[in-house]
């Protein structure tokens, strides 16, 4: 298996400094050779295309959606829908995005698919205002609210260090099929809001987490139930003042996408994309000290897709 590393040299470009910020880190990614034979890859980073484009091109690379659901199978799938604002805003997850990833599970059998989130601001204004409510529907699924304690259980974290115990929506203990889409952006708390970060709207309350020691309370649920597959929209990026942002001007196109079924191997290599080093996202080490993944880049086999 061959091994490379992402490459930091990215060039950038003059029009803003956001922008050249994006630019250049969009290169480290998509550096270099793809690495080892096809269909045996870690992580799928695509780039320049639309949201539904790409992740046709990514989960093809991965074997198909059929390599992640079966005939029959109830599939959660789990944007980022924590805000009212609207998709150029880059709050929420991409709605193109969550239609056509649904659109893939049903192809490949599913029997019924699911979208929900605990929401930050009102939830049945987040589903509207996203867009994400719409599409997902056009696609068949069933979106289903967060709000109400009643929708979760109580499970313990065995491996938990700060976490012992916290309530799980139902629809994750329940479904055959996790698949995490969360959008990439800053935060102000936890300095990235990526796939380990998304799975905070799974619980009730994600208060106690920012009270006694937010990153490792993220880390410890990863090693309660990972996803499946995680999905990284990158599409557009908040680059500050996230999470909830403050008007399009914190947001940089950066037409990309991260798949993985390693949720610490695709953050980190989200928080490059990003400009950050993974080793400097708390969160991140600490879900690779508790064996969740790995965050080392150069071992994954990655392949690249450049439209």
């Amino acid at each position: 298996m061959k091994r490379r590393k992402f490459i930091k040299t990215g060039i950038n470009t003059t029009v803003a400094a956001t922008t050249a910020m994006a630019f250049g880190n969009v290169s480290q990614l998509f550096t270099g050779p793809n690495d080892g034979p096809e269909l045996s890859y870690d992580l799928v980073a695509v780039r320049n295309g639309e949201p539904d484009v790409m992740f046709d091109k990514a989960i093809e690379s991965l074997g198909g959606m059929k390599t992640f659901v079966n005939t029959g199978q109830k599939v959660v799938i789990k944007p980022n829908i924590g805000w009212d604002v609207v998709p150029e805003r880059a709050g929420n997850t991409n709605p193109k995005l969550i239609k056509r990833i649904a659109e893939h599970c049903f192809n490949a059998g599913a029997k019924e698919v699911y979208v929900f989130d605990n929401t930050c601001d009102e939830w049945n204004k987040c589903y509207k205002t996203s867009m994400i409510e719409q599409m997902a529907k056009e696609a068949g699924v069933k979106v289903v609210p967060g709000n109400s304690e009643s929708y979760y259980q109580s499970v313990e974290i065995e491996n938990g260090v700060s976490l012992k115990t916290t309530k799980v929506h139902e629809l994750i203990l329940e479904s055959d099929v996790f698949i995490n889409v969360p959008v990439l952006k800053h935060h102000s708390s936890a300095d990235l809001s990526i796939a380990m970060k998304n799975l905070m709207g799974v619980v009730w309350d994600r208060m106690w987490w920012h009270r006694n020691d937010l990153h490792q309370c993220i880390a410890d649920y990863c090693t309660f139930r990972p996803p499946d597959l995680n999905v990284i929209d990158a599409y557009r990026v908040m680059m500050k003042n996230g999470p909830r942002g403050v008007s399009v001007n914190d947001v940089t196109t950066y037409k990309t996408q991260i798949l993985s079924t390693d949720i610490v191997a695709a953050d980190a290599a989200a928080a490059k994309l990003f400009g950050s080093e993974p080793e400097d996202i708390t969160y991140i080490t600490h879900a690779a000290d508790l064996g969740v993944g790995t965050y080392d880049l150069t071992s994954l086999n990655i392949n690249r897709i450049k439209l």
